[in-house]
């Protein structure tokens, strides 16, 4: 019986005039029905013919409004409710019209009112039941019909549109691994209700796995408005119990913006670890930004990339895509068009530590404001290359840092690192030497642009961040490699780290460290452990972690203010101002150059000792630098 009626279902549209004939049908029998509720009588007894021409009159007014409002042209098993809320909307105005025909005939002769205005009243009730029956019937059916054998018990968390989206959406796919069960919602007075014919329980009793909840598979998170608290509650319990958590993204994520199964995809360590929304002050960035020619450098960077995207957002004049990736570029450039087509934006393929093509750009395009997000940042290729740490992240910066005080730069800002924090690490110094590079020019006399710097940890997704690194591992069947036990870092999604990049921007005079509010220090073997649960993979059993000892150069644990530094408050709760010590501009200009000059010449380990001498408070962790600074302080 199942094979036969999904030979009718399947693959087969039937004809709108079908339909049309199905409704009327319904229509006619509803109006027999209404005659024989209003007389409570057998029809015989009354005027056949007045009958006959009562129910084609009606019957003739309904066909007419259902052909006016296209509720024949619907494919009946994929009924949505915006289909119903037409067909509803159809029937009352049908209603309407019926009511007035007849309060005109009553005023012409009363024996042109064919039929009796409580028969119509019936009819419409009695119609709007059997058409919204006859859809839901076959709905439903073709639902069961359809639902893959190997789908699996899911609820959906939230009683929302989203979640109302959601349930559309995997119903109406066939091959659909899902089999919704029910909806869960926080709020009590939504409780033991139905939504779609399924039941509304609350998070405690699905839980208790009572009864049928036992053989839950699946969590989907379709709500917009939940907290990254309560998402990291969640988490934790589907964990516990090895159940699935996958989430549908809100509308404006969606692909080419249409709502199906292959939108729920899997949380994301991202959407556990980043924090609830942050707020910005939107009309001191909008009148920061506003017309103004913006460059950024390492535009094709995973932090240059997102501060591009976000100041598409702004009323800029335009935005100057500074890099020396080249595919990296081509993709931002591509992407862009894509999502903003008319988008005021000019891909720059350059490298930073060419003076002259820096130059050129400057010339050509005068930028008001600079976001510097180009550097070299992986740690252990640094170790083993300080000279492109001094040539890069050190020139690079000096390059642009000065082109922008020789051609009135408005804004200068900086995006370094809590690594720069009592540097164990080549990287981690450059970036420090950096800083008070940029701080130093902020010092001088009639200083017309405005040098900001903003510091922060890990940020989420980033090419150099452990979780992209452990997404591939755990693909490959691992093992997933921490270098610690006991190592920590600090972590913050990208859009929320360029977010306050903007804030800080426009909030000093020029010559402030800005450092974030990076929240709790996160274990990273906790993170690796949690993101093989989250791939539905057991630890130890189907995936191990194994570890491999700290890298050259590797702190321990991260800081975002050294011992002798202490911040003050801004207007931002999750935005402070190092207290720093500064530089004479002269000195460590003077000394940047001899540093520049002699990498070209000397050897790493001499490179090393040089940016010791610049920031005393650098210790580096690599045993090759160690033994060569402690032979120079034995000698001295």
């Amino acid at each position: 019986m199942k094979e036969f009626l999904l030979k009718v279902f399947n693959d087969r549209i039937i004809s709108p005039w079908w339909i049309l004939l199905i409704d009327m049908m319904l229509v006619s029998n509803a109006f027999v029905i209404s005659y024989v509720i209003r007389l409570n009588v057998m029809l015989p007894s009354y005027s056949v013919w007045e009958f006959v021409r009562g129910g084609a009159y009606v019957i003739f007014v309904y066909a007419i409004v259902f052909y006016l409002f296209g509720i024949h042209r619907g494919v009946i098993r994929h009924t949505n409710f915006s289909e119903l809320r037409m067909l509803s909307i159809a029937c009352t105005t049908t209603l309407v019209l019926l009511l007035g025909l007849h309060f005109i005939a009553g005023l012409i002769n009363p024996e042109f009112a064919m039929v009796p205005r409580l028969v119509l009243v019936l009819h419409f009730v009695l119609v709007v039941f059997f058409c919204f029956g006859f859809r839901l019937v076959v709905r439903e059916t073709y639902s069961y019909l359809t639902t893959s054998k190997g789908s699996v018990m899911t609820v959906i968390y939230g009683t929302g549109d989203l979640a109302l989206i959601t349930h559309e959406a995997i119903r109406n796919d066939k091959e659909s691994q899902y089999h919704v069960a029910a909806f869960v919602d926080e709020e009590p007075s939504k409780w033991n209700m139905s939504l779609n014919t399924l039941p509304v329980l609350s998070w405690e009793k699905l839980l208790k796995q009572e009864g049928k909840w036992d053989s839950i598979k699946v969590v989907i998170l379709a709500v917009t408005d939940i907290s990254t608290r309560q998402k990291q509650m969640i988490a934790e319990e589907c964990m516990r119990r090895e159940w699935k958590l996958k989430v549908m993204p809100s509308v404006g994520n969606w692909v080419n913006g249409i709502s199906n199964t292959s939108q729920i995809r899997d949380v994301r360590i991202e959407d556990l670890l980043g924090r609830d929304e942050i707020h910005l002050n939107q009309r001191r960035i909008m009148e920061g930004l506003d017309n103004k020619t913006i460059l950024v450098s390492g535009a094709a960077g995973s932090i240059g990339s997102e501060i591009v995207r976000q100041l598409l957002r702004f009323p800029v004049r335009q935005i100057i895509m500074l890099d020396q990736a080249e595919s990296a570029l081509y993709d931002l450039q591509q992407e862009i068009i894509l999502r903003h087509d008319d988008a005021p934006f000019k891909p720059v393929l350059a490298d930073i530590t060419n003076q002259r093509m820096m130059r050129k750009v400057f010339e050509t395009y005068k930028p008001h404001i600079v976001f510097n997000a180009a550097a070299y940042k992986h740690v252990p290729m640094m170790e083993e290359s300080p000279y492109e740490a001094v040539r890069v992240n050190i020139g690079g910066t000096k390059i642009l840092a000065d082109l922008s005080v020789e051609f009135g730069v408005e804004k200068f800002v900086m995006v370094s690192t809590d690594k720069a924090v009592n540097p164990t690490n080549v990287m981690g110094a450059s970036k420090r030497i950096c800083e008070l590079y940029i701080q130093s020019l902020s010092q001088l006399p009639e200083m017309k642009t405005a040098f900001v710097t903003t510091r922060f940890g890990n940020v989420l997704g980033s090419n150099g961040s452990v979780v992209p690194l452990f997404k591939r591992q755990i693909a490959q069947g691992g093992p997933v490699t921490v270098t610690h036990p006991e190592i920590t870092r600090f972590f913050m999604t990208i859009p929320e780290a360029c977010q306050l990049v903007l804030e800080a921007s426009f909030m000093g005079n020029g010559g402030e460290i800005f450092v974030f509010d990076m929240g709790e220090p996160v274990r990273i073997a906790d993170l690796a452990e949690k993101m093989i649960k989250l791939s539905g993979l057991k630890l130890g059993e189907d995936i191990d972690i194994v570890y491999t000892g700290l890298r050259p150069g590797e702190k321990l644990y991260e800081e975002l203010l050294a011992s002798k530094e202490h911040t003050k408050p801004t207007y931002h709760d999750k935005i402070m101002i190092a207290n720093v010590k500064t530089c004479d501009f002269n000195d460590i200009n003077r000394q940047i150059l001899g540093l520049h000059e002699s990498a070209y010449n000397e050897s790493e380990e001499l490179i090393v000792a040089r940016m010791k001498e610049l920031i005393p408070e650098f210790n580096p962790q690599n045993e090759r630098y160690r033994r060569l600074l402690v032979a120079r302080e034995l000698s001295v």
